[in-house]
């Protein structure tokens, strides 16, 4: 038993602690283990054929999102490709075999992993939590411990319910200050990202804290947490508070009664000791924090949006100086070059990082009144079909439609089945990677906001919203 001040990360890790395994590997407990539709038949039918049977089939859930046609079709199953309709119907099966719970495509439930976990209750403060998507660290928002594991690993933890892991050196990321109108929890990972580099946080779980995190709602805090991976840390995570607290109260999968009352009394108890050390700390004053953009092929290549294209001879040592230039030359811009005088293709809302309703409305209410540029193609993709009906219970897709994007059906769009939609053209997108193809092939892929993606679809190229915000 430790007595010395400990971090949340360190309390949650001591209680799911089964067995030290050496080196700095411990066993674990994995509290859920979330199956999406690209790994998660395989990882059933491996376990099926090796001759297991799931540990614990009430912690699993299934989900059916990567797979989707988003764009709206007579029925959802429409334009799926035979890889997808025989993926989507092995899930079916062995989830229906090994009685796991699958949250299918006409559910009402149904939507982006990371988006409907917090939604449903299913992830939770203080839980362990493991999905075959680098982007589980999303559910750090609510103070869940949630990492991507391999196609092997999801076997192993759904035939014994734990899994074998390092424990990962302790970072802070202190963001100090309050936001100024038109800056976002997007704009505060990006920059973050642009500081400590695109591996800054390799074999380190992030704690985000600070003012400016503490007063950022529930969505804002799953946006920061979602791109943790993409400066290589595995885990990302806000400590819970009253503000996830009320969040979570009566969700699905939420404890009810006395039980609720005595788990807020727990995760309280995980919160970070005043004097616990961390590894690395980071601080960021946000209050000069400015809309971020990225410029070249990593989240790292980032700047704020009413500046320059870097010149790479500036960028530091020669690994980083031929990396941009790389970056550069994909990405098709001239060092110099005022990135508010890029011209879009496209405009894209919507995955993991911002998709939820208050990312919808945030776009909307700068989309209301206004027209796409007649060049811009613009599209947006809730996060799930809970999102989806909310949103047009509050009249927000005929904002959408009206200003002329496209209001697709939920589902993880571009970085799903989506991806074959775009060739060669510039897009700017509220997801969270822009290495080259990600979004099509040959496209080039700009990272923002949803209120930057907004005002750059009305401009036409990338644009600063603040100049319409403040105006």
């Amino acid at each position: 038993m430790e007595t010395r001040p400990l971090t949340y990360f360190e309390k949650v890790w001591n209680e799911h602690a089964i067995a030290d395994l050496g080196d700095g590997t411990w066993l674990l407990q994995a509290d859920r283990l979330l199956l999406h539709d690209v790994t998660g038949g395989a990882i059933m039918r491996t376990l099926v054929a090796e001759g297991h049977a799931p540990a614990s089939p009430s912690q699993v859930f299934g989900v059916i999102d990567h797979l989707l046609v988003t764009r709206p079709q007579p029925q959802r199953r429409d334009g799926w490709t035979p890889v997808a309709t025989q993926m989507i119907s092995e899930s079916r099966h062995l989830s229906q075999q090994l009685g796991i719970e699958l949250i299918d495509v006409e559910d009402p439930r149904q939507g982006i992993t990371h988006v409907i976990a917090p939604e449903l209750g299913i992830a939770l403060p203080g839980l362990m939590i493991v999905c075959g998507d680098s982007h589980t660290c999303t559910l750090g928002g609510l103070g869940a411990i949630g990492w991507g594991i391999g196609t092997s690993e999801g076997v192993h933890v759904l035939a014994t319910q734990t899994i074998a892991e390092t424990r990962p050196r302790l970072m802070r990321a202190n963001f100090e200050g309050r936001l100024r109108p038109g800056v976002s929890a997007k704009d505060m990972i990006l920059r973050l990202i642009g500081e400590i580099g695109a591996g800054g946080g390799a074999g380190f779980a992030i704690e985000f804290a600070g003012e400016a995190v503490r007063a950022l709602p529930v969505e804002a805090r799953l946006t920061l947490c979602n791109m943790a991976v993409e400066c290589s840390a595995k885990y990302g995570f806000v400590a819970p508070d009253d503000t996830v607290f009320d969040y979570l109260e009566g969700r699905a999968h939420a404890p009810k009664g006395a039980a609720w009352d005595m788990a807020v009394a727990h995760w309280r108890s995980l919160a970070t000791d005043a004097l616990a050390l961390f590894d690395r700390e980071v601080f960021i004053d946000v209050t000069t924090l400015e809309p971020q953009v990225t410029w070249g092929t990593s989240p790292q290549h980032v700047a704020p949006v009413n500046s320059s294209v870097p010149v790479p001879e500036e960028a530091g040592d020669g690994p980083s100086r031929a990396n941009a230039k790389a970056a550069l030359a994909y990405q098709q811009l001239t060092p110099g070059t005022a990135l508010e005088s890029v011209r879009i293709d496209v405009a894209y809302i919507g995955t993991c990082t911002n998709a939820r309703l208050s990312d919808l409305r945030l776009a909307a209410e700068y989309l209301r009144g206004r027209r796409v540029a007649s060049h811009v193609t613009a599209i947006c993709v809730p996060g799930s079909a809970g999102v989806k009906r909310a949103a047009e219970a509050e009249g927000l897709d005929a904002v959408f439609r009206e200003a002329g994007f496209e209001w697709h059906d939920a589902g993880c769009g571009m970085c799903g089945s989506g991806r074959g939609r775009l060739e060669d053209v510039r897009v700017i997108s509220t997801s969270n990677r822009n290495f080259e193809n990600r979004q099509g092939k040959r496209t080039r892929t700009h990272l923002a906001s949803p209120l930057t993606v907004a005002a750059s679809a009305v401009a036409g190229h990338i644009a600063d919203p603040r100049k319409e915000v403040l105006a």
